[in-house]
């Protein structure tokens, strides 16, 4: 079974940039789409981007559309998120995840560790 490693979290000010990555490990990665999740205590996991696996077409919510982009390297088996014109709502412990074609939300799986993001003045 695939796992994932999130890393690249951190501290930002209001309107920085971070880049956050999502490596595969375990086994090839074979899944339709890889998504983006972000968890703040309290309040229900919520995708945020996700990209295709094989064709690399990528998927922004409204909520972060226009400041996130989401990318893969295939040959790297690493899925990026990259966070430009951050805010203070957008600190989160950002996850990714996995599944397959036909699959729903509910399905993804393989969920790593997260990495937490903060943004802060």
């Amino acid at each position: 079974q695939v796992r994932f490693v999130e890393s690249g979290g951190g501290m930002a000010q209001p309107g920085g940039s971070l880049r956050l990555s999502c490596a595969a490990s375990g086994r090839p990665l074979s899944y339709y789409v890889i998504g983006w999740f972000r968890q703040v205590p309290g309040k229900e996991r919520e995708l945020v981007a996700a990209v295709t696996w094989s064709e690399g077409r990528s998927f922004i919510e409204e909520s972060v559309k226009g400041r996130f982009t989401v990318s893969r390297a295939t040959a790297e088996n690493t899925v990026y998120l990259n966070m430009n014109s951050l805010r203070p709502e957008d600190t989160a412990t950002y996850f990714c995840a996995a599944k397959g074609r036909g699959q729903t939300r509910d399905d993804y799986c393989c969920w790593g560790q997260g990495t937490q993001v903060t943004v802060s003045s």
